[in-house]
Order: C-alpha cells, then sequence, then structure tokens
C-alpha cells in the first residue's frame, strides 16, 4: 500500500474513493452530522500514522478502514457521554446490507455476508449486527436483550466465528 510508504497521492486518492462509505458508517453509529465528520476525520487521521500496520494477509484494506472508522465512531460518542443509539431492527439492517445498490462494507461482498448472516439465529444476527454494524457495547446489548454480559460476549464470539467460516468456505473472507 503506497500510503504505508508516505505517499501522499496515494492517500489523497484513498480518501476520494473509501470516504463517502466510512462517513456513512461513521454517520449511521453517531447519528449526527458534525460527530460523524470528527469520527471520519480522526478515522483518516489514524489510517494515515498506522496504515504500516495493515496486513493483508488478515484481510482487505477496506475492511481494516471500516473497523478503524467504526471505532474512532464509537470511541467520539462515549467520549461525549453519549451511548450508541440503535434504531433499526437486525432484519431492516440485513435489508440494507443485502440490497446490491447499497454501499459495499468495506470489500467485503454484502450478498456472501447477507447469506453467511443467514445461518445464525435471530438473536445471533442482532447481536452480531448492533455491535459491529451499530457500534453497540456488550453491556448495551445485554441490557437490550435481558441477558448477561458474558452471555452476550460468548454469542458475539460464536456468531463471528460462524460468519467467518462461512465466508472462508465461499472464499469471500
Amino acid at each position: 500500500m503506497l500510503t504505508a510508504d508516505g505517499d501522499r497521492r496515494a492517500f489523497a486518492t484513498l480518501y476520494e474513493r473509501a470516504a463517502p462509505k466510512l462517513f456513512g458508517l461513521c454517520l449511521r453509529i453517531t447519528r449526527k452530522r458534525e460527530l460523524a465528520e470528527d469520527a471520519l476525520q480522526e478515522a483518516f487521521v489514524h489510517i494515515w500514522r498506522e496504515a504500516w500496520r495493515y496486513d493483508p494477509e488478515r484481510g482487505r484494506a477496506g475492511a481494516w478502514m471500516t473497523v478503524v472508522a467504526r471505532n474512532r465512531a464509537v470511541d467520539l460518542l462515549r467520549k461525549r457521554g453519549r451511548g450508541v443509539e440503535g434504531r433499526e431492527t437486525g432484519d431492516e439492517m440485513l435489508a440494507v446490507m443485502a440490497d446490491p445498490s447499497a454501499v459495499t462494507d468495506g470489500g467485503i461482498d454484502l450478498m456472501a455476508l447477507a447469506r453467511c448472516l443467514g445461518r445464525l439465529d435471530d438473536r445471533g444476527q442482532e447481536l452480531v449486527l448492533l455491535a459491529y454494524y451499530e457500534g453497540w457495547t456488550r453491556e448495551e446489548l445485554a441490557a437490550r436483550i435481558g441477558a448477561p454480559v458474558n452471555s452476550v460476549k460468548t454469542w458475539l464470539r460464536r456468531g463471528l466465528a460462524t460468519l467467518r467460516a462461512c465466508l472462508e468456505e465461499i472464499g469471500v473472507g
């Protein structure tokens, strides 16, 4: 990745291509344009400074940048003392993700992801989507479904393992 070598032009191109998708993610999480803009700026500062750490063996660059942006948006909400507000149900999020016209999720084929999410039970889908698509914490998820935090942690881990295995099986992961 040329950005990792400090190539400013490559970084500008990367920004042009990735910023709209990452901004959309930040906006979904923060629900406020100003916060989403701040989160996006922090994400790209991190991407610029830490691009050298990106390992293509561990996943696609777009997926790595998506995680960076998601984490910045969630961190920004927590710094401001706000929890993550989820307004969509798991079914609504799946419908958006399965829409071929929807923005891709950092390089992961959304149709394949939706297919693999279908292997999870309803609770597993809801937890994974709220945690990774909306930025909810384990504590927020536990309160939402009335379960212990450790159970939520276990369910998330199992759900992610199922997703990873499915994506690898179909050649996307």
